[in-house]
């Protein structure tokens, strides 16, 4: 990971196996976002994965242990990375959902860059972001039906605002692989880019540009008034924006405007 100008360039890499999720990786997908959500500089995240694809999804040949039956309940003394199922006490979440929640719960915005595969787990890490830009020919797949498996990263509770319940059973019940053309077409994924990287950045600096302030409370916005009644929603919509109206930042908003120069925020 390296952080420039406000944005944060995370990226997978395990080249050798299409950045395929063994219990390091989930470790540190977490402990990257639980750093970056600390960190006021950063105004942006962009997420994508090394060498030929975004992420294959769990790496199997990591966890042959899942092969004797189910999963064992988390022990009370277990270490948190050591057990997929273990709770971190400052997330709703279990280890293995938050690699892919943890990029909800960032105060700021995060473009996942997709290219080569994004099958599973890795859809699942790809659908927590905010946007995701797609190669058009990249590969998508809610995979986890072909090992008799249902998806357990966090995928429900962000899939489920990105499609039609058809077609996340759809997509859930076949392991249907779809194109990133498909995937846009179908709500799945934000726009197509053939460079879905260099889109993904340039776009990140765009954000960083903007008042950070004003920028949190939109991603706190859109990740909760959805689901909240017309009645919550407009009390929260007027809150967040009382909360910044006449604050530094939005002052020099309405000052760089008027006077046609580059605003400067302090974080």
């Amino acid at each position: 990971m390296k952080i420039e100008a406000g944005v944060a360039d995370v990226r997978m890499a395990r080249e050798d196996k299409l950045n395929a999720l063994d219990l390091a990786m989930f470790d540190a997908l977490i402990e990257t976002g639980k750093s970056l959500a600390g960190d006021r500089s950063v105004r942006a995240v962009v997420l994508s994965g090394n060498g030929r694809g975004f992420c294959a999804g769990l790496d199997f040949g990591s966890f042959a242990a899942m092969a004797g039956g189910p999963a064992a309940p988390p022990a009370p003394g277990d270490k948190p990375r050591g057990n997929l199922l273990q709770h971190d006490p400052d997330s709703l979440a279990n280890v293995a959902q938050r690699a892919g929640w943890v990029w909800r719960e960032l105060p700021v915005p995060v473009i996942a860059a997709l290219h080569g595969v994004a099958y599973g787990g890795g859809l699942q890490i790809a659908c927590g972001a905010d946007i995701r830009y797609v190669h058009p020919e990249a590969r998508l797949s809610i995979r986890e039906i072909q090992w008799g498996l249902i998806p357990d990263m966090s995928g429900t509770q962000t899939l489920r605002h990105l499609l039609r319940l058809d077609v996340a059973k759809e997509l859930t019940f076949t392991g249907r692989i779809v194109s990133g053309t498909e995937a846009v077409a179908l709500g799945l994924c934000t726009r197509l880019a053939d460079d879905p990287l260099a889109a993904a950045l340039e776009a990140a600096r765009q954000i960083a540009r903007q008042s950070p302030d004003a920028i949190r409370a939109a991603k706190k916005l859109w990740n909760e008034a959805p689901m909240l009644s017309y009645a919550e929603g407009l009390k929260l919509e007027e809150r967040l924006q009382l909360d910044l109206i006449g604050t530094p930042n939005q002052v020099e908003a309405v000052m760089a405007n008027l006077q046609k120069r580059e605003p400067k925020f302090t974080d």
